[in-house]
């Protein structure tokens, strides 16, 4: 199985960025545990990061016949962005959305997401560990 790990704006600056919030762990250390964490569920994944929702979008038609499934954590854009939720349905793949924090316990306007209406399953408030949630979902409920 091959799945697309898809991280969005400001996710390049975990360990920094409201540690409170999102925790110690750096982009990289999150990186390692997702390919860590791949590794034994016998999936080959690709990380990837962007600040720019054109790049995202580019990212999430790429893998459209060339992967299995998407994890993304759409960061803010799962809140502004209907673009990157067109993005999704336009491809036929099964993509669960993750967010580090509880949205629900956060600010009004991070309690809907647009990107969800376009998702398998959404996983928040987990830490990291949502992350290694969403890649054993796509493994055991979309393993071709």
């Amino acid at each position: 199985m091959r799945i697309l790990v898809i991280n969005g704006p400001n996710l390049n600056l975990l360990g920094l960025r409201e540690p409170e919030i999102y925790g110690s762990a750096t982009y990289e250390d999150l990186v390692h545990y997702i390919e860590t964490a791949a590794a034994k569920l016998d999936i080959i994944v690709e990380c990837f990061q962007s600040n720019h929702e054109g790049a995202i979008i580019d990212k999430i038609h790429d893998a459209y016949r060339r992967k299995d499934g998407i994890v993304i954590n759409p960061g803010a854009y799962a809140h502004t962005s209907i673009a990157i939720m067109d993005a999704i349905l336009s491809i036929s793949l099964p993509v669960v959305e993750v967010h580090i924090s509880n949205i629900m316990e956060r600010e009004e306007f991070r309690h809907f997401s647009y990107v969800s209406l376009a998702c398998v399953k959404t996983i928040f408030g987990q830490g990291i560990a949502g992350y290694v949630q969403a890649l054993e979902y796509l493994k055991y409920n979309f393993c071709s």
